[in-house]
């Protein structure tokens, strides 16, 4: 693997040290768009694409990490007592420390390298890849013994209480978790997950818009103000509603007057897209891909008109692949205003999508899109090398 020769190379050359590399896949989410963070379900895979961290220990408490990517070191130490955000890339990685530490697990000093080819922003989920690789690479090399599941949840932690953003448990939960060759279905409140084998007769295409609005972090903890907002309102009349995940789709219509605009509209992609989520698992369980592929396009309809988190060139990018020969259906995938889409497409049309939908976007924004097949893989492991 290229970069993980590239890593290698630069790390004895910064460090002095022969490393272990550990990789962290990104991950593509089939449905299921804002509803994690609502104790909700979604259908996340794990893809090629990934960040792999270079690590070696040290002899004291301090971490040294380098970015291939901004070409940049920080160094910081765990037994800092009043530890701050940089606003920066490293942010995730020391997040990640400090949750780790603070569940009461001790970390030894280490120099880490990160480097990977998943692009920022692209809602592909860069950032739990980068957490998972250095959270797995920390505690190995630190002999400390930790579940999956739970440094899963330590890198959410990390994300919401260290770097702001009030990120949900599904980033990190497939790149932890994620099993070759399925999509999950997950539960985000229980964290129990379903393989769902992905129908031979498909293949899951994903085309990057390459733009990214800035509207992203701030929009995100605004929707999920907006979904506290409408279960606080909807818990006097539904005794027990602790998250949007306990209203279903007739109770909604019914309290309807007790939610102003907007916050009904982000509630009714909420509550619709849990139903959409289980349809679509049952839909792909039966092989039925006409029916799993209306209900992405459905998704994408109530991203882009009630939770309103679409914009021009995600939604161009799905109506040129809804046009192309062979789709079952197209949706934005990731937090939104920009980055990428998902497209499930019939095995022997692929090529065809890829020239059609890529010379026709190309033709009307002057961008180059860059498309490509998901395979979906498996979760955070030590890479031999």
């Amino acid at each position: 693997m290229r970069i993980a020769k590239e890593l290698v190379s630069k790390f004895k050359t910064l460090f002095g040290a022969a490393p272990r590399l550990f990789r962290a896949p990104g991950r593509v989410n089939l449905i299921g768009e804002h509803t994690d963070y609502n104790d909700g379900f979604v259908m996340p895979a794990a893809i090629d694409l990934s960040t792999i961290a270079a690590i070696a220990p040290r002899g004291d408490r301090k971490l040294r990490v380098h970015s291939m990517a901004f070409e940049q070191t920080i160094e910081f130490d765990l037994d800092d007592p009043s530890p701050s955000p940089r606003g920066d890339w490293s942010d995730y990685v020391r997040g990640v420390a400090l949750s780790i530490e603070s569940a009461g697990l001790r970390l030894g000093g280490a120099d880490l390298m990160v480097h990977g080819d998943l692009p920022m922003g692209s809602g592909l989920s860069a950032s739990a890849a980068l957490e998972v690789a250095a959270g797995l690479a920390l505690c190995r090399v630190s002999d400390v013994t930790i579940d999956l599941t739970d440094l899963a949840l330590y890198c959410q932690r990390a994300e919401n209480e260290f770097v702001g953003m009030r990120c949900g448990v599904m980033d990190q939960f497939i790149s932890c978790r994620a099993v070759a060759g399925c999509a999950l279905l997950l539960d985000c409140r229980s964290l129990e997950a379903r393989r769902l084998r992905i129908d031979p007769r498909a293949r899951l295409v994903i085309c990057n818009t390459m733009v990214h609005h800035e509207l992203a972090s701030s929009a995100y903890n605004e929707r999920r103000e907006a979904c506290e907002r409408a279960v606080a309102l909807l818990s006097g009349p539904l005794d027990g509603a602790r998250a949007l995940r306990d209203v279903t789709q007739d109770q909604l219509k019914h309290f309807a007057a007790l939610l102003p605009d907007p916050i009904l509209r982000r509630a009714r992609h909420i509550v619709s897209e849990n139903a959409r989520v289980l349809q679509a698992a049952t839909a792909l369980a039966a092989g039925d891909l006409a029916e799993f592929g209306w209900l992405m396009n459905e998704s994408h309809r109530s991203l882009r008109d009630d939770y309103q988190v679409s914009c021009p060139e995600l939604d161009l990018m799905v109506e040129l692949a809804r046009g192309a020969p062979g789709v079952y259906g197209a949706r934005m995938t990731g937090g939104g205003f920009g980055g990428c889409t998902v497209n499930l497409v019939e095995a022997n049309r692929v090529e065809s999508f890829k020239e059609i939908v890529g010379e026709a976007y190309k033709d009307a924004t002057k961008l180059t899109p860059r498309i490509f097949v998901c395979a979906p893989g498996a979760g955070v492991g030590e890479l031999e090398f």
